[in-house]
This record gives C-alpha cells, structure tokens and sequence, in this order.
C-alpha cells in the first residue's frame, strides 16, 4: 500500500474559496496548507494559516453555522511566552461575543452560530487552524465576497 498519499505538504485550496476572497485573504494571512476528503480520501477537513495583521474588511467571517462540529484554533508565536497571543481576535459564539487575547482552542458544536470573526489587533504572527468533522467545509456563508 502506498501510505504517502496520506501526507500533505502543498497548499490546494478548494474549489469553495472564490479569486476575490483569496485575494483579500492575502493581505492579511498566508494560508499553509489544506486538507479534506478530496485531497485525501477519509479524512475530515483541517486549515492551516498565519494570520499576520488585522483584517482590511471587517468582518472578513459572516455568522454561519453549519451541521458538523468544528474546532478552531489560535495559537502566539512566542516561545517564552506561549499563551500570550500577542493579539486581540474578536468572535461571537451563539451571539456572545468573546475578546481573545489568549492561545485558545474553541470548540463549536454542529448547529451553533459563529462569528463574526474579527482581527482586532496582531502584534505577532498567530498561528490558526479550524478543524471541521466532515470530509468538506461547507460552510461557505463563511466566505461571503467583499461588499461594495
């Protein structure tokens, strides 16, 4: 059996994800690398980013919801100091909204509305990544196009 198709190691982005949106998202984060059920047959869905400075539109993330649970992380890039996010991130869960400022992981169960997700502030680069247990990301209400 060939287990290499197994690793990942190039960015694919999916088909979900419109020109535009990948656009903006590159002004402020640099996507690393995406995982699915198309890239790889089984798994479940994973991103990976750094986000680098706040946002330019806000908000980037529109409140959706989406059937499956979801696990969304943040993580500061200070080793001496690894709960400091060195950041203020923004997000709404069932319509609370929650200031983070913390290396924090976040789970969002399926049904439950999410975001707004706001980049308040980004002092140092933020490690995310979402973490969605299902073989896609469906939730494109996620990646709404720039309004005008």
């Amino acid at each position: 059996m060939d287990t290499s198709r197994y690793i990942v190691q190039e960015l694919h982005e999916p088909g979900i994800i419109s020109e535009d949106f990948k656009g903006l998202y590159a002004a402020f984060a640099k996507r690393i690398l995406w995982i699915d059920g198309n890239e790889v047959p089984g798994a479940f869905q994973m991103n990976t980013a750094w986000y680098k400075k706040a946002q330019p539109r806000d908000p980037l993330f529109e409140e959706h919801t989406h059937d499956y649970d979801e696990i969304i992380g943040f993580f500061g890039c200070d080793p001496e100091s690894p709960y400091d996010l060195h950041a203020t991130i923004e997000l709404a869960l069932d319509g609370n909204v929650h200031l983070i400022d913390r290396t924090s992981l976040i789970f969002v169960p399926g049904g439950m509305r999410h975001n707004p997700l706001r980049l308040l502030r980004v002092d140092q680069p933020i490690f995310h990544f979402s973490v969605v247990t299902n073989p896609e990301y469906s939730g494109d209400t996620a990646y709404k196009e720039p309004r005008p």
